[in-house]
C-alpha cells in the first residue's frame, strides 16, 4: 500500500472527544476505559510530576495489556523532545504494548524535524517487535516557532494524523495574557475579536491541506457547561473536527457540538444524491432548497456525510 493510500485510511477515525487522564491515577484511568469519549489520552506530560513520570509508565502499559477499551481510540502522551525523559516514554511503553495503540500525542512540536525524531525511532521499535499495526502520531501547537512552522509540520510525515492546539502553552510562549486555559476571561474584552483566531485557524487550514484531523484544545471551566457549549461551538464552526475534555462531564457536550445535526445531515445527503444526479445528466450545478449546489457544496455535503457515519448517525 503507498504512503497516501495509509494516509488516507489512518485519518478516517472519529475523534470528535479526546479525554484526558493522568497516568499517574489509576483509577482515572479505569474510569476513562469506560467513558463516552471517543479516545482516551492516558498523559505522562503536564499532568504528571517531574518525580512520577518514570513510575507512571508501568500504568501506561498496563492500561493498555489489560483494560478494555471498546472502540476508543488508545491515546498517550509523551513528555517534550526537549526533555529527557522523552524518549524512555517511547521506548518503555512501545516496546511493551505498541501493538495495542493507535496514536501518540507528541507536545510542543516546533519544526517537523521533532516529528521525523519520533517516527524514526517508532519505525525502529515496530521493526524490532515485529509489529503488524503503524502508530499514528498527533502533533501539538502550542509554542510560537510551532505556529510559524505548522505548514512544515503538517507536510512532515504520512504518520502525523493531526494536528491539536495547545492554548495554555501558546499562551505562554506568545506572552498573552490568560487567567484560565480555554476561557474567555477579562483579556478577551479588551481585543476587538476573536484573539485565538490567527492559531487556530492556521492549525486547522495546514491540517486540511494535508488531510489531518484538527482538534481544539481544552477547556478548564470544568463547572462551566455555559463557557464550554460557546468554545465547542467556535472550534466547529472553524473546522475543527473535536475538542480535548479533562473531565468525563465535558464529553457529552462535546460529541454532540462536533456532531452533524440532523438538517445537516440531511441537507448533506440530499446534496449528494442530486448532484449525482446532475451529473449523470450532464449539468454542473443544481439547485437544493432554492440555493445553487456546485462542486464545492458537494465536497462540504460529502465531508458531513462521512463524519455522520463514523458517529453512527446513519
Amino acid at each position: 500500500m503507498s504512503n497516501a493510500n495509509q494516509e488516507s485510511r489512518s485519518n478516517v477515525r472519529l475523534e470528535r472527544s479526546e479525554l484526558i487522564v493522568p497516568a499517574s491515577n489509576w483509577a482515572m484511568i479505569q474510569k476513562a476505559a469506560n467513558s463516552a469519549a471517543d479516545a482516551v489520552c492516558i498523559d505522562l506530560e503536564d499532568a504528571v510530576a517531574p518525580s512520577e513520570k518514570a513510575a507512571s509508565r508501568a500504568n501506561v502499559v498496563r492500561a493498555f495489556r489489560e483494560l478494555d477499551f471498546g472502540s476508543r481510540l488508545r491515546v498517550y502522551r509523551i513528555n517534550g523532545l526537549d526533555t529527557y525523559f522523552a524518549y524512555r516514554d517511547l521506548i518503555e511503553v512501545v516496546e511493551e504494548v505498541g501493538n495495542k495503540l493507535d496514536l501518540i500525542i507528541v507536545p510542543k512540536v516546533n519544526r517537523p524535524e521533532d516529528v521525523y525524531w519520533v517516527e524514526t525511532l517508532l519505525s525502529q521499535i515496530e521493526a524490532y517487535k515485529n509489529f503488524s499495526n503503524r502508530i499514528g502520531l498527533e502533533a501539538q501547537i502550542e509554542t510560537a516557532l510551532g505556529c510559524v512552522n505548522v505548514k512544515e509540520i503538517a507536510a512532515s510525515s504520512p504518520r502525523l494524523e493531526a494536528l491539536v492546539f495547545g492554548p495554555g502553552d501558546y499562551a505562554a510562549s506568545v506572552q498573552m495574557p490568560l487567567d484560565s486555559i480555554g476561557e474567555f476571561d477579562e483579556n478577551d474584552k479588551v481585543y476587538p475579536g476573536h484573539r485565538w483566531h490567527y492559531v487556530m485557524h492556521s492549525i486547522v487550514s495546514a491540517a486540511r491541506a494535508y488531510n489531518k484531523r484538527a482538534i481544539d484544545g481544552p477547556f478548564a471551566g470544568i463547572k462551566d457547561p455555559v463557557g464550554l457549549a460557546h468554545t465547542c461551538q467556535i472550534g466547529r464552526v472553524m473546522g475543527f473536527d473535536g475538542k480535548w475534555c479533562i473531565h468525563p462531564n465535558q464529553i457529552e457536550a462535546v460529541n454532540k457540538t462536533f456532531s452533524p445535526a440532523d438538517k445537516e445531515i440531511k441537507w448533506a445527503q440530499t446534496v449528494v444524491d442530486e448532484y449525482e444526479k446532475a451529473i449523470a445528466e450532464g449539468r454542473g450545478a443544481i439547485s437544493v432548497n432554492g440555493k445553487m449546489v456546485d462542486a464545492a457544496s458537494l465536497r462540504v455535503a460529502n465531508s458531513l456525510v462521512e463524519k455522520a457515519r463514523l458517529a453512527g448517525l446513519i
